[in-house]
This record gives C-alpha cells, sequence and structure tokens, in this order.
C-alpha cells in the first residue's frame, strides 16, 4: 500500500527578497511532487510577478483558499492577505513586505499545530521589517520555540558534509560570556544527540565541542571558561557513555577539517559556528530547528536584496531544505515504530 506523501508548507518569506524566486525555481522539479505536498503560503499575486520575470509562465500554481483545498498533484498557494494592492519591488525594504511575512508565517503555523501540514520550510525574511506587536524575535528559532511551548531549542545548520549547532544564537557578542554555562551547554548537548539519532537516524552520534576562546584558553593563559565551564560538562557526558569531545580550538579545528571526524559540532556562539559552515556548505546548508515537537527547516542564506529578481539566486538551499523536513519527518516514524514494537 503507497503511503501518503507528506504535506510540506512553505511560507514566502519578504517578497522583496529572493524567497519567491527560490521556491519557484525549486519545485519546478517534478520529482518534488513525487515526494511530498508542496502548500505556498504567501501571495498569488505575488507569484504571478515572479512566475514572468523568471520566464515560468507555462508553469501552473494552483490557488486554493485554505488547507483543506490542496491537490496533490499540484503546488498549491494559499494567499495570506489581502494582495490586490500589493506591489513587489524586489530589494527594496519595505514595512508592507514584513507584515505580509509575518501574515504568511502566522498562517502556516496555525495549519502546523492543527496537524493539516507535517513540516514547515521557511524562506528568509528581514528580521526588521517583520517586526510587530505580534512578532518580537531575533528570528524564526525563537518564534518557533515560543509557537510550540518547547522547553529549548537548537538552531543546527546542516548539510551532507557538516552539522553545526550553538549554544548561544541571535545574541549581542558581548552577552556571549554571561550566557555561557555548563547548565546552558548540556541542555544543548542533549538537544543534539537527541536530533541525530532520532531526526537523523545515527544510532551512536560523535560530536565535537568547540572552545570559547582563542587556542580553546591555551590551558588558562587565554581565559578559563574551557577548564571551568565546558570540559566538566563534556565529562559528565563521556561518564555516561555519550561521545563528546573537545573543547577544540575553533581556528585550527574547522582549518584542519577535523569536522569530518565526527557527526555534529557544537559551537559557543553564532559566528563561531555559521561563518565555517556557510563558507563549506553555503549552496546547500539547511537551518534546521531541534528540539520542536514538530519539523521546521529553512534555507540557510538570506534575503539577498542585492540579487533579488534577477535570476540569479539559487535554488539547491531551498530543495535541500524541503528534503532535510521530508528526510526527518521519515526518520521521526521510523524512531516511534521501533519504540511501539519495543514497547
Amino acid at each position: 500500500m503507497e503511503q501518503q506523501k507528506p504535506i510540506i508548507g512553505i511560507t514566502l518569506g519578504d517578497y522583496n527578497g529572493i524567497g519567491p524566486e527560490v521556491i519557484l525555481k525549486a519545485l519546478t522539479s517534478n520529482r518534488i511532487l513525487k515526494m511530498c505536498t508542496p502548500v505556498i503560503y504567501g501571495s498569488q499575486r505575488v507569484f504571478t510577478y515572479y512566475r514572468k520575470a523568471l520566464d515560468l509562465k507555462d508553469w501552473a500554481l494552483h490557488s486554493i483558499p485554505s488547507i483543506d483545498q490542496i491537490n496533490p498533484k499540484f503546488t498549491n498557494v494559499i494567499t495570506c492577505w489581502d494582495d490586490k494592492q500589493t506591489e513587489v519591488t524586489p530589494g527594496k525594504v519595505t514595512p508592507e513586505a514584513g507584515a505580509a511575512a509575518l501574515a504568511c508565517l502566522q498562517k502556516a503555523t496555525e495549519d502546523l499545530k492543527a496537524g493539516h501540514i507535517h513540516a514547515i520550510v521557511t524562506a528568509p525574511i528581514n528580521k526588521n521589517n517583520i517586526q510587530s506587536a505580534e512578532f518580537k524575535f531575533p528570528g524564526h528559532t525563537e518564534y518557533f520555540t515560543e509557537a510550540f511551548e518547547a522547553k529549548d531549542s537548537l538552531m543546527f545548520l546542516v548539510s551532507d558534509v557538516l552539522r553545526v549547532g550553538v549554544v548561544t544564537g541571535h545574541i549581542p557578542l558581548g552577552r556571549v560570556r554571561g550566557a555561557i554555562t555548563q547548565e546552558k551547554i548540556t541542555q544543548k548537548l542533549n538537544l543534539m544527540f537527541t536530533s541525530l539519532i532520532e531526526d537523523f537516524g545515527i544510532q551512536k552520534p560523535k560530536i565535537a565541542v568547540l572552545g570559547l576562546n582563542p587556542h580553546a584558553g591555551e590551558d588558562g593563559l587565554l581565559g578559563n571558561e574551557e577548564k571551568e565551564v565546558i570540559s566538566p560538562v563534556l565529562e559528565q557526558f563521556r561518564k555516561k557513555g555519550s561521545l563528546a569531545f573537545g573543547p577544540f580550538p575553533a581556528d585550527g579545528f574547522f582549518g584542519n577539517a577535523q569536522f569530518k571526524q565526527y557527526d555534529a559540532v557544537l559551537a559557543m556562539y553564532h559566528d563561531q559556528g555559521l561563518i565555517p559552515f556557510k563558507y563549506i556548505s553555503f549552496e546547500n546548508g539547511v537551518n534546521f530547528t531541534a528540539g520542536l515537537s514538530v519539523v521546521r527547516t529553512s534555507p540557510d542564506h538570506g534575503t539577498a536584496y542585492d540579487i533579488a529578481g534577477k535570476n540569479i539566486a539559487k535554488e539547491t538551499s531551498m530543495l535541500e531544505a524541503i528534503f532535510t523536513a521530508i528526510d526527518v519527518i521519515r526518520n521521526r516514524k521510523e524512531v516511534v515504530a521501533v519504540s511501539e514494537q519495543v514497547n
């Protein structure tokens, strides 16, 4: 008996950025419809504009008023705001685009909560123009963490060659040291181990943990955080039989390609992990939010206003975000099935 295809919700993001372009390019592939039923939360008007601009006029989108009208044979589009007066201006930052991005995100989240879609893939937002009384978050990760009442979550950047999570995410660099605690590192490591097992199907994950200071503190000469905060946590994990190693100096770790020896890397702060990740895996990297009861992925790039509407943006990361969402759904089902057999 053929299994039902997962329904993947895809949010528009900022319509003046590259979100609509990479969505359209990703979904022109017929193989996507064989793997899932895509539902774009966006605007028929916006996509009509980009279909003409990208010369995709022969490709049909199935416009529907609500999720209960989806057709699994097509790419479905739900218009999430009154778009009759919407003017698309690629490369421009406008409050209207921010409000529209939020409307799409809210509608998709509503359907995800109700179980109408199986995962959500978010196109890039502008973290400034989306801010409102209803959205006061540094980014998607924090929004979904609160929306689905998770105790904690992990910003987890993944590709076929590298997986990187961060202890601290979207916070100013000046506040990083105060946020690096044994409790926080323990929480993020637990989330990473669980995600590698349940979401990525790795039975005995091996994780590398980076230091905070240059040269991982140089035995206390350049800082004591490695000795006093990070190493004691790793020792506790190893006592429990978990394969957690480090702390490693970040520069040498990536410079010598040591990451290839591990299933994932836990960085202490945003740029420490994301700069090497995007250098190594920019075109096919995926931002996955681990620790949620639902599946959420995103391309690992931003709005890229400088190339919006120019038919330059590549869809590879968006495609990988969709594929990753499908894989995680499947892996989670397998974990549940095995657990039910054991019990």
